[in-house]
């Protein structure tokens, strides 16, 4: 009987009993489980990746559109002066960081494919109305619940990336979504190009209103689109049949050792979260990342100061993101092929670093623009991977990722608040304390990561360390037990092994012989409880000569001498 057929005759049985659903898979044969999961990963990868991928591509969009219409004229338009134009880019992740963690905890409770488009729709109806706004007062209402709209988003994304994929395959996931950001900043430039080109002017509107109309117009459409396609979490997605939820469920319990369905306290996954260690130290990394990383915000306002028109602006900021994402790409996917992390993190931000380096050491512009490709490449490279970091360390409980994503990224953040107030008008073209900024920001978090890396080295040390002890401990007994009784005859009289061992011996000269005592191989596998009949024993894991009875049991049996 296949497997079809198992879970046609056990019903709903078989959902409610994974360790009844892990043995069917378990003993399926490799070769047919390999082309399940395929076809499992593929369908999942056609509707859960487009949805994702659409709405970071619009997220991004809607929140890099101020830096573009700064290009366009919006401070001159509604007289944004002084250091008005940061306070609206900081603005934004006042409200973004509120919703966070509560909003990834509410996650855990609803479905997410009506929770995460509905947010949607609505970040994209405030990113639209941002058209309408007529002075700073107007713009920093409108940035602030666009940013607490947007907030569900991302965090919400990693965590359903991470309820349906292996720790094997999430640093490529992840880094589809952030390619997916990184060209949506280059197109961002593209489409403002294009509106300032074509629409500056039309039916009385300035280019930059378009550009809020038209991207939060398509923002809005999408959402709703989204709904009828994006799945909900392995046990509740409508559209998989039993069998491939199963093995979809099946797949995390492998990886992780714990079943992602079941449901723990939200306020015991927010306080193992918060003093976890590792989840402060994934903070820092992304914090002080995230901190270098505010350049984007100002790569429209450094490519002006290279003396090109609006048009030729706009178009000259999307290579750099293109050259990120192919970058973002390329170290995700090596990094989930060598299950490696921390250098895939470092390597990056060293690069990174070097950009920060050279925009801060000339004014000369062939210079400064190829540090563009190596500010974004080697901030944007790494990022992906250290947010994949995050789910592949702290996999369960559920609650405990969905905090410890909602808090690291919170915390990130909270750089976006202070890093704009970095790139002050008077300190133009080099911006010279943004990137000395940047550049230690970067170093920080290069040091951190490395920490990092060994704090969890010497975990697994520590870990192995007890494992193997209980398996050493575990393991005869388990082997004791399932072996039919065998007698040996050796020359100091009849060795009895039964499947309880409970009584070792058959006779009193097999008590005093030294054979069955502690000499020289270590034998892991026979196991033994003293007895009114041998006080004695053989001593717990064995110890026995060459020559003994009991290696000659082992030759003839075919038992194992030792684990190794």
């Amino acid at each position: 009987m296949n497997l079809t057929e198992k879970t046609a005759t056990t019903g709903t049985m078989a959902a409610q009993r994974p360790e009844v659903v892990d043995e069917d898979l378990a003993n399926l044969d490799p070769v047919e489980f390999a082309r399940r999961e395929k076809a499992l990963l593929r369908k999942i990868d056609y509707r859960l990746m487009p949805c994702l991928l659409g709405m970071i591509v619009l997220n991004y969009l809607d929140r890099n559109a101020l830096p573009n219409a700064r290009i366009q004229g919006i401070e001159k338009d509604i007289g944004l002066v002084g250091d008005q134009y940061n306070t609206a880019i900081s603005v934004l992740f006042a409200g973004y960081i509120a919703l966070q963690i509560p909003s990834n905890l509410l996650l855990t409770r609803v479905r997410p494919s009506i929770y995460l488009p509905v947010c949607m729709a609505v970040w994209g109806v405030v990113s639209a109305c941002t058209a309408l706004v007529q002075n700073f007062n107007g713009l920093v209402v409108a940035r602030f619940f666009l940013g607490f709209m947007e907030a569900p988003y991302f965090p919400g994304a990693l965590f359903l990336l991470s309820s349906w994929y292996t720790r094997k395959e999430l640093a490529t996931r992840t880094a589809v979504l952030y390619t997916g950001s990184l060209l949506s900043s280059g197109f961002g430039g593209l489409v403002g190009a294009g509106v300032e080109y074509g629409l500056h002017g039309k039916r009385g509107l300035e280019s930059w209103r378009w550009l809020f109309i038209i991207e939060g117009t398509v923002t809005v459409a999408f959402a709703l689109s989204c709904i009828f396609v994006l799945p909900d979490f392995p046990s509740t997605t409508k559209w998989l049949s039993q069998e491939e939820r199963n093995l979809a469920a099946y797949r995390l319990r492998e990886g992780s050792g714990a079943q992602d369905e079941e449901r723990g306290s939200l306020l015991t996954g927010v306080w193992m979260a918060v003093t976890d260690y590792k989840v402060w130290l994934l903070a820092l990394i992304v914090i002080t990342k995230t901190s270098a990383a505010a350049v984007t915000s100002f790569i429209p306002t450094l490519v002006a100061t290279f003396g090109y028109n609006k048009v030729d602006s706009l178009l000259l900021t999307a290579p750099p993101y293109v050259f990120a994402a192919i970058c973002a790409m390329s170290i995700s996917i090596s990094s989930d092929r060598r299950t490696e992390r921390c250098g895939h993190l470092v390597v990056p931000l060293t690069f990174g670093m070097v950009g920060y380096i050279i925009a801060a050491a000339t004014t000369a512009l062939a210079p400064r623009y190829f540090s563009l490709f190596l500010m974004l490449g080697g901030v944007y490279g790494g990022f992906n991977v250290g947010l994949a970091w995050v789910s592949s360390t702290l996999p369960r409980p559920m609650e405990k990722r969905a905090a410890a994503l909602g808090f690291v990224n919170m915390v990130g953040n909270f750089a976006q608040i202070y890093s704009p107030y970095l790139y002050k008008k008077s300190s133009k073209p080099r911006y010279l304390p943004a990137m000395i900024a940047n550049t230690v920001f970067v170093f920080a978090s290069i040091s951190i990561a490395l920490f990092l890396r060994y704090c969890l080295v010497r975990e697994n040390k520590k870990l192995e360390a007890i494992e193997t002890e209980q398996t050493i401990a575990e393991t005869p007994e388990k082997e004791a037990l399932s072996h039919e009784e065998i007698v040996l005859q050796g020359a100091g009289g009849v060795l009895v092994l039964n499947p309880g061992f409970s009584d070792a011996f058959g006779g009193k000269e097999a008590t005093s012989n030294p054979n069955y005592k502690s000499y020289g191989l270590h034998l892991p596998y026979i196991w033994c409880r003293s007895s009114a009949r041998s006080p004695e024993g053989i001593a717990p894991l064995g110890l026995a000569t060459s020559g003994s009875p009991v290696t000659s049991l082992l030759a003839k049996t075919g038992m194992r001498a030792s684990r190794e």
